[in-house]
């Protein structure tokens, strides 16, 4: 390859959302608050969970990898957004632009994964409750926790691997947020087709896969909850699943839209949309559901602040 193709491995520059400053100003202001309050609420929610006996069990555990997920992808994505809104030149290195697909990418497939073994532990719960604690032990919570990270950072690896191996020539402007697979797939100046099936494959494994899981856990849990007799018991064991089955609708249902689908594919602005969905309204919102939704967690927090009332009268006293 000559010395002019090669000029494309310095960096990209990143298109964004828009190029009027007084909107790039009002994302600003928008997004540094959205980030704020999801740094903030997974935070909480692992605090929380760290402090109260109660919570020490499978599906807090799960919980607790699943924020710890959730802020570090929009960790991965939204401060480099934010300098480029007030950022004049708009570029990345192609160094951090292929470490940003990197984390961002594994993240996500972790979180498919993660989700599946969410389903199970309610799966465990509503249709095996004797059992549940003898099942769901400790070592088996790690290993599937285990298996959400390294299955979702290898796949990642081989994406970011073959992705940034295509030649790009001349092309450094990325029509996107931040550097997203197929973003960045379109920048190459050759025949695509094996890096799309390559996708293609990655997208069955790590989304379909997981979430034929998910479908078929609670096709059993529904099964099950019909089966009980009484009205409180069906509603105690809707409650149980209610919160993980909001975040699957909502985790699932964004991602086959963009990965898994018949031509034409989704516009520009779509999959700029649905990168924004992931990177600040899911990591922000799942702590608020697990919140909401959850009696165990209210519980907790009124504890919690219960404590710190009483710690704060104490002192003032």
């Amino acid at each position: 390859m000559g010395a002019d193709n090669q000029t494309w491995v310095r960096g990209f520059i990143l298109l964004g959302l828009s190029s009027d400053w007084a909107t790039q100003v009002t994302l600003f202001v928008l997004f540094s608050v959205t980030y704020l309050l999801t740094l903030l609420g997974n935070i909480l929610i692992v605090l929380l969970i760290r402090l109260d006996s109660r919570l020490h069990t499978p599906m807090y555990f799960f919980l607790t990898n699943l924020s710890f997920v959730d802020v570090s992808y929009a960790t991965s994505i939204v401060p480099q957004m934010l300098v480029h809104f007030l950022a004049e030149h708009k570029g990345i290195p192609y160094v951090s632009c292929a470490a940003q697909l990197f984390f961002s990418l594994g993240l996500g497939g972790i979180e498919f994964v993660l989700l599946a073994m969410m389903a199970y532990d309610r799966y465990v719960a509503v249709c095996d409750p004797l059992r549940y604690s003898v099942i769901m032990h400790r070592g088996l919570c790690a290993r599937l926790a285990i298996t959400s990270w390294v299955s979702g950072s290898v796949n990642s690896l081989v994406q970011t691997t073959i992705t940034f191996q295509l030649p790009m020539c001349m092309n450094k402007y990325i029509d996107h947020i931040s550097c997203e697979l197929l973003a960045v797939v379109r920048l190459a100046c050759v025949d695509t087709s094996s890096n799309e099936v390559a996708i293609m494959v990655s997208s069955i494994v790590l989304l379909m896969t997981p979430f034929c899981l998910v479908l078929l856990s609670y096709i059993r849990i529904i099964s099950t909850i019909l089966k009980i007799q009484s009205t409180e018991g069906r509603k105690k064991a809707f409650h149980t699943c209610a919160s993980h089955l909001t975040v699957v609708v909502l985790c699932y249902g964004m991602a086959i839209f963009i990965y898994i689908q018949p031509n034409p594919s989704p516009s520009v602005l779509q999959e700029k949309l649905i990168s924004l969905f992931y990177a600040i309204l899911t990591p922000m919102l799942n702590p608020m559901i697990y919140s909401l939704r959850n009696k165990e967690v209210k519980g907790a927090w009124q504890k919690l602040l219960g404590q710190l009332s009483g710690l704060t009268s104490k002192l003032a006293a």
